[in-house]
């Protein structure tokens, strides 16, 4: 049987094999002694889009910043095969659970080091990019879970949402909803991290912990609940395929009750007239939900240029320094990892109120296991389709 090092090794190993070609047409210009080499995962975002031009824009003097957008599936493994062949970027943005990787297979450095000011920065946000005590990567901001409502649903039901404050008010007013001829809930549980970024906030919310996952009470118990809403008929048995997009479309058609979705769907759901709260805890309180969003990093280079490592740093503190820290996270559609800046989002627009409790209540999902998160996330989500499969 291989062991979970060694898989990640031989998985390290094929994605350098597959991405070879991509290495050697790639861009030469990380070599350009006053070219900033900037990766994201945000593909979506042209040249001409703002965030390309802001970006652009915190090249300090005398440099240039170019900017190159990858799918996020692909820029880890992209990174690996740049940092072995030495035309690493100077910059990546690395998506939050995959920090741990990035770090043991030496891919990204110490970025206080480098001359980035971390502080103030919420702890429980930046955690899964400190490993060991040093910190590889600063999280600007994140985005979060929530539960979604629809007011007029709940209204005709007789459901107040306020009354929602554990599992079994959830359950009371999620039959209701149901017996007034309208449907429950819909949520992803799909195959997956995606599916297990929303079952965490259910499992958390047992009291679990990500240490002792698999077959313990409260894994039991957030399986119980969620299958248990399938079985009902209280949300439809597509959620075990359901990626969040394809249930929140089921949402957006106006026949549910609520919705387990991210603050990422906070425009479109006040477009429509939708609330939110946060996901209640077994027994009351709120439940930590995973925090999510990127960190900016800054990669392994197989030359040191003390200059350009410098105005790297000045690019990096470009984005999350005073008033342009709020500009990153609007940029995004994330709430700020500083108090005083969420403080600043929610005064200019009231739909983030209720999210601020689901923010700094919100949990890295390696901060406290490592590596063996991948392995975790695996078997929750084994254990999570079998529970909303069964007949």
């Amino acid at each position: 049987m291989i062991g979970s090092n060694m898989k990640r090794v031989i998985a390290l190993i094929a994605a350098s094999a597959a991405a070879v070609s991509l290495a050697a047409c790639g861009s030469n210009s990380s070599q350009d002694s006053k070219t900033i080499e900037f990766w994201d995962p945000y593909p979506q975002k042209n040249d001409s889009s703002t965030w390309a031009k802001y970006v652009t824009n915190c090249a300090p003097e005398g440099y240039n910043v170019k900017r190159i957008g990858y799918a996020q599936s692909d820029l880890l493994n992209n990174l690996t095969t740049a940092v072995k062949a030495g035309n690493a970027p100077q910059i990546a943005l690395i998506d939050n659970p995959k920090m741990p990787t990035a770090v043991d297979a030496g891919l990204v450095t110490d970025i206080e080091a480098a001359g980035v000011d971390v502080s103030g920065f919420d702890k429980n946000i930046e955690g899964p990019g400190i490993i060991d005590g040093v910190q590889y990567g600063v999280s600007y901001g994140t985005n979060a879970l929530g539960l979604y409502y629809n007011p007029d649903v709940l209204n005709k039901a007789g459901v107040d949402p306020e009354s929602i404050t554990d599992w079994d008010s959830l359950n009371s007013a999620i039959e209701k909803v149901v017996n007034a001829g309208y449907k429950g809930i819909t949520f992803s549980g799909i195959s997956g991290e995606e599916g297990t970024f929303q079952f965490l906030p259910w499992f958390w919310g047992a009291g679990g912990q990500l240490k002792d996952a698999s077959g313990s009470s409260a894994e039991q118990d957030a399986l119980d609940l969620v299958s248990g809403w399938v079985q009902k008929g209280w949300a439809p048995k597509s959620v075990a395929t359901d990626n969040q997009s394809a249930a929140w479309d089921l949402f957006l058609g106006g026949d549910y009750g609520f919705s387990e979705n991210g603050s990422w769907q906070m425009e479109s759901a006040t477009e429509k007239g939708y609330k939110m709260i946060s996901i209640p805890a077994k027994d009351g309180g709120v439940a930590p939900v995973p925090s999510g969003g990127e960190f900016i990093t800054i990669p392994a280079q197989k030359t040191k240029d003390s200059d350009k490592m410098k105005a790297t740093a000045e690019v990096i503190q470009c984005l999350i320094d005073g008033d342009n820290l709020k500009k990153t996270n609007d940029e995004m559609v994330y709430l700020a990892a500083k108090s005083d800046v969420r403080k600043q989002q929610v005064e200019e627009n009231s739909a983030w109120a209720p999210w601020v409790d689901a923010v700094e209540n919100a949990e890295g999902r390696t901060t406290d296991v490592g590596l063996e998160y991948e392995d975790i996330s695996a078997q929750l989500s084994e254990d999570l389709q079998a529970a909303l499969n069964k007949g």
